[in-house]
């Protein structure tokens, strides 16, 4: 896609952004003030960790003196929790956690898109009988709580006419969830990859329930802070952003190697994983934003969200395309 630089479309949305007129006229003293911007990676997010590999938002923010820090999060509700204490400006999550997280309180802004994984499933032990969602009646569920893989379920439950009530639910972070499927502590998993891939390929674990309506994103989110007082640096963030997803398409095999190198994971297990990943779009447009109006009102349907909350329109909040928008490709 391509984008023209435009500063002022960045902070157009000035009910979002009240003190973005100011700041227009206070660049300098806004960089003044900013000496480190702290980001996180994540197995999840593969653009992400090529952005931090090859050092490209280093590059651009070295003349300012901004150093760029790198927190690890280990899944969507880790990175809430950052972006919740200002841990981090900017943090990695699947689509709904995002709307659960911002419903919640956490003031967010969701900026762009760094990939569209196909590896969220619910998956079946090796030597398990499950076949079908509907199976999981009384069974017990390894899932991380406010993520993806969680939301994924409970949609998954509710489209076959059932409740997190049906099931046990385990509550276990995602690498734990993997390990006790695997011991035969659980009879299910809500995966997400690289782990789900991981799962097949070493434990013969098998994901019997995956539904592409269901499919989430993966959102970049900006503290709401951050972005209100630095307007200019988010641009100069996605910027960098921009220039790693498209690097990561040219270069796949350095996308291998750096996951590789994270996850700690064999090469096999990561090609799989990227065969289910899609870096072609970054857009925070109208098919995202459907899909987590549907998610929204799925989770409202069956109690995770209040009733009284206006999904409309606090989607139409907490997606903001505007930053991605000013950016010169």
């Amino acid at each position: 896609m391509k984008k023209k630089f435009s500063f002022p479309h960045a902070v157009r949305r000035w009910w979002l952004w009240p003190m973005s007129v100011v700041l227009w006229f206070s660049v300098s003293a806004a960089h003044a003030q900013v000496r480190e911007i702290v980001l996180d990676y994540a197995t999840y997010n593969p653009v992400g960790l090529i952005l931090k590999e090859q050092g490209f938002l280093e590059e651009e923010l070295a003349e300012d003196g901004i150093n760029v820090r790198w927190v690890q999060s280990l899944g969507s509700n880790k990175a809430l929790e950052f972006l919740n204490a200002g841990s981090l400006d900017f943090g990695s999550t699947y689509a709904a956690a995002s709307l659960i997280g911002f419903v919640n309180g956490n003031p967010i802004r969701v900026v762009y898109t760094y990939t569209r994984p196909d590896g969220v499933a619910l998956v079946r032990g090796a030597n398990s009988d499950i076949e079908s969602v509907e199976d999981l009646a009384g069974k017990r569920v390894a899932v991380t709580r406010g993520t993806d893989p969680h939301i994924f379920l409970i949609r998954a439950l509710a489209k076959h006419g059932l409740t997190e009530q049906d099931i046990n639910s385990v509550l276990l972070q995602h690498p734990d969830g993997r390990t006790a499927l695997a011991r035969g502590d659980v009879d299910a998993w809500a995966a997400l990859d690289p782990l789900t891939a991981a799962a097949e390929l070493e434990n013969g674990a098998v994901p019997f329930y995956k539904d592409p309506e269901l499919s989430t994103w993966g959102f970049l989110n900006v503290r709401e802070e951050f972005a209100q007082e630095h307007p200019e640096l988010v641009i100069r963030v996605l910027a960098a952003y921009e220039r790693a997803r498209e690097y990561a398409l040219e270069n796949p095999q350095e996308v291998v190697d750096v996951l590789v190198s994270v996850a700690r994971l064999p090469e096999e297990i990561i090609e799989r994983q990227l065969t289910r990943e899609d870096f072609t779009n970054s857009e925070v447009g109208d098919v995202q934003r459907q899909f987590v109006l549907e998610a929204g009102q799925a989770l409202q349907n069956v109690g995770v969200i209040d009733a009284s909350v206006n999904i409309d329109e606090t989607v139409g909040a907490l997606l903001d395309p505007s930053f991605l928008l000013a950016v010169d490709e």
